[in-house]
């Protein structure tokens, strides 16, 4: 089934409606950042030459490591000196989330604050990846980071779609998907997982963004478990999320939040405990 997904996705590519977006190239740095983390432990002078070749991506990271979630007695002056308090992994994931948003930059005020929730879902992914026996918690991280990155390229390529972002936010008879793929003939969890393929993510990465808002995928075993996963997590990462930035209960949490629960095994007392536990994490997230 997940091979089926990837055909899909290539033959939508080549003929459908996604044919003409422009899917923006992989950054040559993002590029480098994957190659880099394929290592069991990643090089820190390759991550210092990578956040080094961009004033602003190295700022963020001196940024993240003088912050309170740190606390540290002498602030952090270098790229260096911050890459040792942040540890390789977690420096990686700032550098990977601010090479996407810059790599896929659109100044809409109907994202405002997008990067920023992003981010916050791939840590709430990256948090829950955690709890989970033999979950790939980068892995959570990416797709979390990844999720709705079909946005700002149909933002970007698509002529309409402000007004359909609009409509869709408003609409109670349909979801969000639906208003898409009634105006678009497709929708933003078909072009994030094209962008997914075309950057490289891991193929369950891929297969669960595209995936993200069809739950009657939890109980399909053809697909992964770990696919199933991450489309699970993702809601209850959304909800944290919105717990956290003081946003109504969304309607997939309501219809689709107990299946998601149930499907990781996990208790509302442990969400209202990760929304807790994240906090600090996310206050620290700032997006220039």
């Amino acid at each position: 089934m997940t091979q089926h997904i990837h055909d899909e996705l290539d033959r939508l590519r080549r003929r459908g409606p996604v044919r003409d977006i422009i899917i923006p190239p992989c950054p040559e740095l993002l590029r480098q950042l994957q190659v880099a983390m394929a290592h069991a432990e990643p090089d820190l002078a390759t991550l210092d030459r990578i956040a080094s070749a961009d004033v602003a991506m190295a700022a963020a990271l001196i940024r993240l490591a003088n912050s309170s979630l740190y606390a540290l007695a002498q602030p952090a002056q270098t790229v260096g000196q911050a890459l040792l308090v942040l540890g390789a992994r977690p420096a990686a994931q700032i550098l990977s989330a601010f090479l996407t948003q810059h790599a896929l930059q659109v100044h809409s005020p109907l994202l405002d604050h997008f990067w920023e929730t992003s981010t916050r879902r791939a840590l709430a992914c990256e948090h829950i990846g955690h709890q989970l026996y033999g979950m790939d918690a980068g892995l959570a991280y990416s797709f979390g980071l990844f999720c709705h990155v079909g946005m700002p390229v149909m933002l970007r390529g698509v002529r309409g779609y402000g007004s359909t972002i609009t409509e869709a936010l408003a609409r109670r008879d349909r979801t969000f998907i639906q208003t898409e793929n009634a105006n678009h003939r497709t929708d933003h969890a078909v072009v994030g997982a094209i962008v997914a393929k075309t950057w490289h993510l891991p193929a369950d990465a891929a297969v669960a963004i595209r995936l993200h808002h069809d739950f009657s995928c939890l109980p399909d075993t053809r697909f992964s478990a770990t696919v199933r996963h991450l489309v699970a997590m993702g809601l209850i990462a959304d909800h944290l999320v919105q717990t956290h930035e003081g946003l109504p209960e969304s309607a997939d949490w309501a219809r689709h939040g107990a299946a998601c629960m149930a499907h990781l095994q996990v208790g509302r007392s442990e969400v209202d405990l990760w929304v807790d536990e994240l906090h600090a994490a996310f206050e620290a997230v700032q997006i220039d």
